[in-house]
């Protein structure tokens, strides 16, 4: 089986290597049980996973801009023979972080940053550990086992807590490709990935765009780097990649191979493709939005509705996590907040306790399909201010 042959200028020059596309779909047994588990808890945080796990995937809904993307790069002629794999949403943290080198301290195994189902899964936080589910196929095996070159990709929603502006949502959908090859083939040097990464972001923002590789650190791959576009000026890092630690893929029962691999973030180049001026209009259904959502046009606002600010400033336990505060206000006012701001921290001892702590945020409402109401937006905060005492035993100022 021949390696690709990558032109040094010409990226689409090439085409996928020597492969057949064949799409699997992991058994969810695991994740039926631990969503009846989810079902029978009584917690609020139950209820929100619940909530998440319901919503569309956008890379496999046909009107989504996303799904455009998932097609473009889908159908590169690099990746267009790939196998493609449909993983649990819900994984064990021994697959999801032990396995891919993630320190013991690692942010990302935080309560304040993950959602766990039990003490021992979690809603998935990157779609890399559909290297695991891959390598682990009986077909896959086989493959291994006569020498044969893989190349796989992944997409879907993942999960992280994470702060409430016109950027972000603690959901979204990142895309991933791993194509790993026999050490008898040679070691396969990092510019091939560069030459993958370059077609999907000419695929994204076109021919012309401006981009630049950078050294980057992730915990699975060694060496590995990051690549930023021009736009409007600005430099804006937009995905990831590297070569696979050969110690990472050992943990998974590989050895003999080496490769590159990437993953994305959708969102991000949806965002910036369109000049979307909020992420909350990818889950728009009207549609005028809709309509709207092209790749590479961009959007102009169907009616920009006036916002209306509000302040909350409490008194709260120093434990308390803002990502879980974070979620109670999406609990509460949903896609009606389009951010949370915080405006002030003040630790007064003497006045407070020394375990406590005064945050003071400004919390902007502004629906994207109609103006909001004074006393609409009124009744939502009080709502809010209820909710922050009786969840987090707050004082309100």
């Amino acid at each position: 089986m021949s390696k690709v042959v990558l032109d040094k200028h010409m990226s689409d020059t090439y085409s996928s290597p020597d492969l057949t596309r064949t799409d699997f779909v992991v058994p969810k047994d695991d994740e039926t049980r631990l969503l009846k588990y989810l079902h029978d808890r009584t917690d609020m945080e139950a209820r929100r996973m619940e909530r998440y796990l319901a919503m569309p995937d956008l890379s496999r809904t046909l009107s989504s801009p996303l799904y455009n993307i998932k097609e473009r790069v889908t159908t590169l002629p690099v990746l267009k023979n790939f196998d493609h794999i449909d993983i649990p949403e819900i994984i064990p943290t021994d697959i999801l972080f032990n396995l891919f080198d993630f320190a013991p301290d690692h942010v990302a195994r935080s309560k304040s940053d993950t959602y766990y189902v039990d003490e021992k899964n979690v809603l998935r936080t990157h779609d890399t550990v559909m290297w695991y589910y891959y390598l682990n196929l009986p077909e896959i095996k086989e493959k291994i086992a006569a020498g044969k070159t893989l190349g796989v990709m992944c997409y879907g929603k993942v999960y992280r807590k994470d702060e409430i502006d016109r950027k972000h949502m603690n959901i979204f959908h990142q895309m991933g490709g791993l194509y790993l090859q026999p050490d008898s083939m040679g070691i396969m040097p990092l510019d091939e990935l560069k030459h993958v990464l370059t077609d999907i972001v000419q695929s994204t923002f076109g021919a012309d765009v401006k981009y630049r590789f950078l050294d980057d650190t992730f915990p699975y791959t060694n060496p590995s780097l990051q690549i930023e576009v021009m736009i409007n000026d600005q430099w804006i890092e937009i995905m990831g990649g590297g070569m696979p630690k050969k110690s990472v893929l050992k943990k998974m029962g590989l050895e003999g191979y080496n490769g590159w691999a990437f993953g994305f973030g959708l969102e991000r180049l949806a965002l910036i493709s369109m000049e979307l001026p909020d992420i909350r209009l990818l889950w728009s259904t009207d549609e005028r939005v809709i309509k709207q959502l092209k790749l590479g046009q961009k959007f102009v606002e169907v009616s920009k509705y006036p916002p209306v600010v509000r302040d909350i400033s409490f008194i709260v336990s120093k434990d308390v996590a803002l990502n879980n505060y974070f979620d109670l206000v999406r609990d509460i006012a949903g896609d009606m907040v389009e951010e949370v701001a915080l405006v002030d921290t003040y630790e007064n001892a003497a006045k407070f306790g020394a375990d406590k702590v005064s945050y003071a945020f400004r919390i902007t409402y502004r629906a994207l399909d109609r103006t909001l109401t004074a006393t609409e937006v009124d009744t939502l905060h009080k709502k809010l201010e209820e909710a922050t005492v009786a969840n987090f035993g707050a004082v309100v100022r």
